[in-house]
């Protein structure tokens, strides 16, 4: 039996996200394996981004990248000494970055009181509609930007 594709929503800052975009990785929980290795090949993910910087408390609390998991398994890169963060290939979709709080009436997961707490996870499931909804925003901003 063929699996169908399983939709992630990660969190890491803009400036990483650009960086993982750019570069066609994803990194998660400061570099965490596990997180990386619920995922499958195929599967769409799209980047929540709390702030503009790590570390900052900015509002800018956009979608801010999505697309999907290429066949590689995770892996491990030094980045300096005593730092080697796991990391997934992604091919990115070309899109632009929207702010979340106009499509939380719309998401499935934002429709909670709390919708907020699960970010806190920096890696979670949510359903192939609610995908939908933000491939389709994400997708539309870029084509206006165009």
């Amino acid at each position: 039996m063929i699996a169908l594709p399983r939709n992630w929503i990660a969190v890491a800052s803009a400036e990483h996200v650009r960086i993982g975009r750019h570069d066609g990785f994803m990194q998660v929980c400061h570099g965490k394996a596990a997180p990386l290795r619920r995922m499958r090949p195929g599967d769409r993910v799209a980047y929540y981004s709390p702030s503009e910087e790590f570390g900052k408390r900015d509002g800018f609390s956009s979608l801010t990248a999505i697309g999907r998991v290429r066949d590689r398994e995770p892996y491990q890169v030094r980045m300096y000494p005593g730092f080697r963060p796991f990391r997934r290939d992604v091919d990115w979709s070309p899109c632009h970055e929207v702010p979340i709080r106009p499509l939380l009436p719309r998401l499935a997961f934002g429709a909670r009181p709390n919708w907020g707490y699960q970010l806190r996870f920096g890696l979670f499931e949510i359903d192939a509609a609610d995908m939908d909804v933000i491939d389709s925003a994400m997708r539309a901003m870029a084509e206006a930007s165009a």
